[in-house]
C-alpha cells in the first residue's frame, strides 16, 4: 500500500510502513518523541524525512486517536 505519506512495500524493510520516498520506518518518529527528543532532533537524524511528512504523520495520529474523522493512521 502506498499513499502520499506512507509506503508499505514488501521490497522495503519487509513491508514495514515507511515515510514515502525513504527507508525510515514511521515508528522511528514515535520512538524519538517517546524518548523525549524534539522533532528537530528526529529530522536531523533522518534528513530524508521532511518536516511536512513528520507533521502530517503526527496530525494523522492525533486524528486517529482523538477522533475527528475516519482517516487511517498508517
Amino acid at each position: 500500500m502506498t499513499d502520499k505519506l506512507i509506503d508499505r512495500n514488501p521490497e522495503i524493510l519487509g513491508g514495514t510502513p515507511v515515510f514515502r520516498g525513504t527507508r525510515v520506518p514511521v515508528r522511528i518518529l514515535m520512538e524519538h518523541l517517546e524518548a523525549g527528543d524534539r522533532l528537530d532532533e528526529f529530522l536531523d537524524d533522518y534528513p530524508t524525512v521532511t518536516r511536512d511528512q513528520a507533521v502530517e504523520l503526527l496530525e494523522r495520529a492525533t486524528t486517529a486517536l482523538v477522533g475527528g474523522g475516519n482517516e487511517s493512521f498508517a
